[in-house]
């Protein structure tokens, strides 16, 4: 009996604890849903969403080969940045480690660090401060100069992807580079590499699905280890070009003209002054620093006086041939713009035409809607000296059904000597047979135009293709 007591006493505690536990937790558990239910009604606010950074934004980036190469638009560029409070960026794609110098034994790498710092420095004397150098190689070439050549070296679409990327970056409104077209005196190869993947960039960076990881978000913007770039697509407005021809008349009337004799409000002297100071900075380049140096100690700035003539490429605001290179421009994105991109186009059955960057630009320029370019010249031109070797590259088309032998035949101006070319090919149904034909011209020294014709023949059909040439001493590059 006294041990069932104890047991209900035993069960009347154990009831009582639990009671008591159980009423003094329910209060916790009310607040905590209350606290949920108050904190379900506070919304956080995220941060805004920045804009792209705009301390490197520029009106007009500038994409070129070496530095050195902007003195030739240098009088025009210190007028847009000192008198017109425009901001100009300037892309190198080489550091012109294959240069000459006429300072000291520094070459290679060690010339392209010297390059870059007169390059810094130069583009400083002019107000511009934006200058990005990529390490595509200086490519030199003995005898042929090809840009296919320098595409090859540079690794083309590396260097395309950086130059979109600082196209991005920028956001310009106007792109200026070296006329991608062979012209008498024109022939360096990296020049005209230039002028191909600026034109290529320009028709890119509005595409998202080009380079599409540089205009991914991030992840986490302010974390580390990002791989995605947060760039947004940028469509330039309008594309110019220049050229360091031997000849300028088929540069005038193709886009603006400026005078190099006005005075630059900012600076008090002519632009042509502020020119050859700007070169005076490169001293180890034959024939750039010595002679801006010497226009300013001697004030005999006859080599700094031309105009600076431009070819409009294309705009997508409108505005006239000749107008001003920033004529027209708007300060707001403008829609992307899609090119006709390359068509294949059939020929005669037996044709024969100039192979290399004749060839290569021919498609380019329709590719990338520029096929004025290819009327901007009467004919296909190049120059070289007087007893210089020219290799002129050929291309043997057989759009037949069959099998052809096809006869290669030259007419060449007194005093030319083939050391290869003509021959009979056998070139098979639909394809190309590629010819490099390797001529010596005469040593002349007046200089003189003069034109090689190239014939193929095959059952009775004919082709033929003509090359102008600028002979005589200084008339190459």
């Amino acid at each position: 009996m006294r041990t069932c007591l104890c047991s209900s006493i035993f069960v009347c505690v154990l009831i009582v604890l639990f009671l008591n536990l159980t009423f003094a937790a329910a209060p916790s558990v009310l607040s905590a849903t209350a606290a949920q239910s108050k904190s379900a009604e506070v919304v956080k606010q995220a941060g805004p969403s920045p804009t792209p950074d705009n301390r490197f934004k520029a009106d007009i980036l500038v994409v070129l080969a070496h530095p050195d190469d902007e003195t030739l638009v240098a009088g025009y560029l210190a007028k847009t940045v000192l008198d017109q409070s425009k901001r100009v960026a300037v892309l190198f794609a080489t550091r012109g480690n294959a240069g000459d110098n006429e300072v000291a034994y520094e070459q290679a790498a060690s010339l392209a660090a010297v390059r870059e710092m007169e390059g810094r420095s130069a583009l400083t004397s002019i107000g511009v401060t934006n200058v990005w150098f990529l390490n595509a190689p200086d490519t030199p070439a003995q005898y042929e100069h090809d840009v296919l050549r320098s595409l090859e070296a540079w690794n083309h679409g590396s260097v395309l992807g950086e130059v979109v990327r600082i196209m991005r970056l920028t956001r310009p409104a106007a792109v200026i580079t070296f006329l991608p077209v062979v012209v008498a005196g024109e022939n360096h190869e990296d020049h005209q590499a230039a002028g191909v993947i600026a034109t290529e960039a320009f028709d890119m960076a509005g595409d998202p699905t080009r380079f599409a990881e540089q205009v991914a978000f991030p992840d986490d913007r302010t974390g580390y280890g990002n791989l995605k770039e947060g760039l947004r697509p940028w469509q330039p407005q309008k594309l110019y070009y220049f050229s360091d021809a031997s000849h300028t008349d088929f540069l005038e009337g193709k886009g603006p003209r400026y005078s190099l004799s006005e005075v630059s409000a900012a600076r008090k002297v002519p632009y042509y002054r502020l020119k050859a100071i700007e070169s005076s900075f490169y001293l180890t380049q034959i024939g750039v620093g010595e002679a801006g140096k010497r226009a300013v100690e001697t004030g005999n700035f006859k080599e700094f006086e031309a105009p600076e003539l431009f070819v409009l490429g294309k705009s997508l605001v409108g505005g006239s041939v000749t107008g001003e290179i920033l004529e027209g421009v708007t300060l707001n994105a403008v829609p992307f713009v899609a090119t006709r991109g390359y068509l294949p186009q059939t020929g005669s059955e037996i044709a024969v035409e100039l192979g290399g960057p004749w060839h290569f630009y021919g498609e380019f320029w329709e590719a990338h809607n520029l096929e004025h370019l290819g009327r901007l010249l009467p004919a296909p031109e190049i120059a070289v000296e007087g007893g210089g070797i020219l290799p002129v590259p050929l291309l043997l088309y057989n759009n037949s059904n069959g099998d052809q032998w096809i006869t290669l035949k030259m007419n060449l101006p007194r005093g030319w000597t083939e050391k290869n070319g003509t021959a009979r090919y056998p070139v098979r149904a639909h394809e190309v047979y590629p010819v490099m034909t390797v001529l010596v011209a005469p040593s002349n020294k007046k200089a003189v135009w003069q034109e090689l014709q190239f014939h193929a023949e095959a059952e009775g059909q004919a082709s033929s293709a003509a090359l102008r040439i600028f002979l005589g001493e200084g008339g190459a590059q």
